[in-house]
């Protein structure tokens, strides 16, 4: 469906939990944050069925995330369950790779298309200070496996001047090395990233170009986003920057949100949105849980706030408790 800006809204990503198996700084504190009661998180057969009737309004990808989803007993089943529904193209993860690799066969038999890993050192000891746990050796085990299994693979990293700066050219050579594409994602301004100091693309570019020569557009298709692709000489992945603060890109933004308790998040920086556990738990059918998405995905918010230029409904919360 096209919402009021005339913008084409086809893809939802879903987060399955709140809880997540590592304490990354500038996603939550080191003692974590309050869960949600299991009972106010939305169950497989709900998520199901609003990926259904958001099929029937032109969703046509899903991106299962969280928290950490695959924390989340039974989500392959999740997983195969929304890859058959009829209108549904693709099936997509967001993890941190933790759990990953022993659960890649069951991931690969449902169906899943490509994975998103989040990774932000190739260090041992970085790793731990930035996630304030072990799991590095785990992380690029599936790496290799997922691509084994002719999975899509890309990484996600976050630059931040306190926790990876210097570093970043380590983790673009995973691309030269491995078919995979390494994208930096400017540090958004919620919950506990207010706190730390983002690098952002240009700067980074400046980097990449000063260590592997000149990075040169690439215009084909690499997923579902807005993330701007380069390519390099002789890697075999390409470069990713998504550059949502230093570079809006709120007028082809395709995407909405389902956070785990059943809220439809329309934008990523505001609080704005429509409930929909309490309609599903009151009885609502198909059609009027789809005219209720409908009209709310129509007043998508134009662009988001980042800069704090001006007041309003702003988000609060971090990006575990939103679905990252």
């Amino acid at each position: 469906m096209y919402d009021l800006q005339n913008r084409k809204i086809d893809y939802l990503r879903v987060s399955v939990t709140d809880r997540c198996n590592l304490r990354c700084v500038y996603c939550m504190p080191e003692e974590g944050v309050i869960p949600v009661k299991h009972d106010e998180i939305l169950s497989y057969e709900e998520i199901i069925r609003v990926c259904d009737c958001a099929s029937k309004l032109g969703v046509r990808k899903i991106k299962l995330t969280g928290g950490e989803p695959l924390v989340r007993p039974g989500f392959s089943g999740l997983l195969r369950a929304v890859k058959v529904l009829p209108l549904i193209e693709e099936v997509t993860l967001t993890t941190n790779g933790v759990l990953l690799y022993d659960m890649l066969d069951e991931l690969a038999d449902a169906g899943l298309d490509a994975v998103n890993i989040s990774l932000d050192t190739l260090n041992p000891e970085q790793f731990k200070k930035i996630t304030r746990r072990d799991g590095l050796n785990l992380v690029t085990k599936a790496i290799d496996k997922a691509l084994e299994k002719k999975i899509k693979v890309k990484i996600n990293v976050l630059p931040v001047r306190e926790l990876n700066g210097g570093s970043l050219a380590e983790l673009a050579m995973m691309a030269k090395d491995k078919p995979v594409d390494v994208r930096f994602i400017e540090l958004m301004p919620l919950g506990c990233g207010k706190e730390l100091t983002p690098i952002y693309s240009e700067e980074i570019k400046e980097e990449l170009e000063r260590a592997f020569g000149p990075l040169s557009p690439f215009n084909g298709k690499r997923g579902n986003g807005p993330a701007s692709y380069y390519s390099l000489k002789d890697f075999q992945g390409k470069i990713g920057f998504i550059s949502a603060v230093s570079h809006e890109f709120c007028s082809a933004c395709n995407r909405v949100r389902l956070t785990s308790t059943g809220f439809l998040k329309l934008c990523l920086d505001y609080n704005t949105g429509i409930d929909l556990r309490g309609p599903l738990r009151a009885g609502a059918d198909d059609e009027q849980l789809t005219q209720l998405m409908c009209e709310a995905i129509r007043n998508k918010p134009v662009h988001h706030n980042f800069s704090g230029a001006a007041a309003g409904d702003t988000e609060t919360k971090g990006m575990s408790q939103i679905g990252g």
